[in-house]
């Protein structure tokens, strides 16, 4: 049996550990088993790239973080554009056929299962397992990689709000989550933060000001935010999208965080600054509630091949 792995989109903490359960589980169910594992995601995929791997590759990485694979990320709405003759789906397919794969393995976020799904209505054999710290795939309790970024936001948080105290100031934390904001919301919660903003509500800056303004008359030393940085207000919910990005590009903020600092500074009397912990939150090694996830998960995906 031959099967194909390959990590697509953002990396995560546990695609390592994924692997490892998967490949382990496989190894134990049967022995006439190769692996073939694609470099960079669906790009390996498309171009051959690639390299055989046994089970000692995948021994000693159930703590590692990053993927031992590379990742890229092919955004799926380009998935069926032909640029200079190349077809990504039929070179996805010929390198398929030609290594005579049974079964190709995906690890992905929801544009990577877009496209893994794309080949499987073209007849190839997929088996998808669920990773982004967004833990924002349809049909899942809950994503790898995700409780790993809730325990690094979670510390970042925390940390803030020493500093913050010392100095009373209003921190804003802009978190990962571009659409969905449960990786805010569980940050937040655990890291007390005082205001929690999300994709899915959009808020109002004078209701948000006027807490921070209350909280402070009640004898509140210090303020945190946690936001998410795909946050929209509910003024701009009353755009199109392309008034929006015009709107966006013409105020030049860097992001979500900063174009809150610069609503906040203007309604309260008191200094603000804003923190990005960004790619960290998918960076380091997995938590131990996701490498017992994945490792479940990879047994899964095995019984499914």
């Amino acid at each position: 049996m031959r099967v194909g792995i390959l990590t697509s989109g953002g990396d995560c903490q546990a695609l390592n550990a994924t692997m490892r359960g998967l490949v382990k589980a496989l190894y134990q169910q049967r022995k006439d088993i190769e692996i073939i594992g694609f470099l960079k995601g669906y790009q390996g995929l498309m171009y051959e790239k690639y390299k055989k791997m046994s089970l000692s590759d995948f021994e000693d990485i159930l703590n590692v973080g990053g993927t031992i694979l590379g990742s890229s990320r092919c955004p799926f709405k380009k998935m069926r554009v032909i640029e200079d003759g190349f077809d990504k789906v039929e070179a996805m397919k010929k390198t398929y056929k030609k290594l005579k794969l049974d079964c190709l393995v995906v690890l992905g976020g929801n544009g990577s299962h877009k496209t893994a799904n794309l080949l499987s209505e073209k007849g190839l054999n997929i088996v998808t397992l669920p990773k982004t710290i967004d833990n924002d795939i349809n049909g899942t309790d809950v994503t790898f990689g995700f409780q790993s970024a809730i325990d690094i936001a979670t510390r970042t948080l925390d940390e803030l709000h020493t500093t913050a105290k010392s100095h009373g100031r209003i921190m804003i934390a802009e978190i990962m989550g571009n659409k969905a904001g449960w990786l805010t919301l569980y940050s937040g919660i655990a890291g007390k933060a005082d205001v929690i903003l999300i994709p899915e509500i959009p808020y109002n800056i004078e209701k948000i000001s006027q807490y921070i303004k209350d909280k402070l008359k009640n004898g509140r030393k210090h303020i945190i935010l946690a936001v998410a940085e795909g946050i929209i207000s509910q003024e701009e919910t009353k755009l199109s999208k392309k008034e929006l990005k015009q709107k966006r590009s013409k105020d030049g903020y860097i992001s979500a965080g900063y174009r809150l600092e610069a609503e906040l500074s203007e309604k309260i009397d008191g200094e603000v600054r804003v923190v990005v912990p960004g790619h960290i939150q998918r960076g380091g090694n997995p938590c131990a509630f996701d490498r017992v996830l994945t490792s479940r998960i990879g047994v899964k995906g095995a019984e499914l091949i």
